[in-house]
């Protein structure tokens, strides 16, 4: 598979001076034209397709790049809920901001929100279970320690935060009696 596209973005990396006591903000993209349906503005499906960049963001941020693929790691998702408030059009600058949920030695829970880039108003927001996988046996496996030492400096910081009104929400449609 051809990564160029992942490894010739600029992405930020981590460092001991990051002001971790927020949620993160690393990384913003446009709307692309393909990314519009038949009514004029971003598909379903595409708003998932942009919080994975946002989540490559986060993923080069704490180390975990082609190298670390290479050798047979990486994240996997295994459960996605996305919330839609507002639609956004093609050409339209979106920001993200990254909050960590829960992590343990094979878990990582994070929440992503999406912002219009020139409003700030709040588009979307998605929030993840993903599991680290030795891709080389097709298990789940313990997160590497260098990565695991960063996430932990950003869950040790966001526990303080106040958890996103979404986080754990259910889907159903309320039985009447």
């Amino acid at each position: 598979m051809d990564n160029d596209i992942y490894r010739h973005r600029k992405h930020r990396l981590f460092s001991p001076s990051d002001d971790l006591d927020k949620p993160l903000s690393l990384y913003q993209g446009d709307v692309h034209p393909d990314w519009i349906d038949y009514n004029g503005h971003m598909s379903e499906s595409f708003y998932l397709y942009a919080f994975g960049d946002a989540s490559d963001a986060l993923f080069r941020y704490i180390g975990i790049d082609e190298d670390y693929r290479a050798a047979g790691k990486s994240f996997y998702t295994v459960e996605t809920h996305i919330n839609y408030y507002l639609e956004v059009s093609e050409g339209e600058t979106l920001k993200y901001t990254t909050q960590i949920l829960g992590l343990d030695k094979k878990r990582l829970h994070f929440f992503h929100k999406m912002f219009h880039g020139v409003t700030g108003d709040l588009l979307a927001t998605t929030e993840q279970m993903l599991i680290h996988v030795d891709m080389n046996k097709s298990k789940a496996s313990e997160i590497s320690p260098d990565v695991a030492e960063i996430l932990g400096k950003i869950w040790q910081s966001h526990q303080k935060l106040p958890s996103p009104k979404e986080q754990g929400r259910v889907m159903h449609i309320a039985k009447k009696e």
